[in-house]
């Protein structure tokens, strides 16, 4: 459901976009959820492999700023291969790639957050795991 949730954001967010910006060029929703589909892709792949190399160079430092930078790589390329879908330039691209960023982050937030954390809180805690002692008067020690 996420999934498809978050292709539905960043196909609105790329037609929202075509709209306010003349270098981008989509030719329908339909064309702008197969190119949300194939970003998606690319990042997954191609992508997680740029941003493991440019991490590196930059000590985790810039991941934020090297996960837009090769996101906005990601749409030039789609460019490439999608005939209904152009973007002029690399800003217009950028600027795709951080308002499509935003808008995800604020939909996850909007549907209640971080599912790992909710998990997280209704794990056992660590000490139902060991049993407690206790020592009495006769410094005997006795399992609880």
């Amino acid at each position: 459901m996420d999934f498809i949730l978050n292709l539905l954001v960043s196909a609105g967010v790329i037609v929202l976009l075509a709209y306010a910006l003349p270098q981008v060029h989509v030719k329908s929703f339909l064309t702008a959820l197969w190119v949300a589909f194939l970003v998606g892709l690319l990042n997954a792949t191609i992508g997680w492999l740029l941003r493991g190399v440019l991490n590196l160079v930059s000590f985790f430092l810039l991941e934020a700023i090297v996960g837009l930078i090769v996101t906005a790589l990601m749409i030039k390329l789609v460019d490439k291969l999608v005939g209904n879908f152009k973007v002029d330039g690399w800003w217009p691209a950028f600027v795709i790639a951080i308002a499509t960023a935003i808008a995800l982050v604020l939909v996850g937030w909007a549907r209640g957050g971080d599912d790992d954390m909710a998990r997280l809180e209704n794990e056992p805690k660590i000490e139902q795991y060991f049993a407690k002692i206790e020592i009495n008067e006769a410094n005997a020690v006795q399992l609880i």
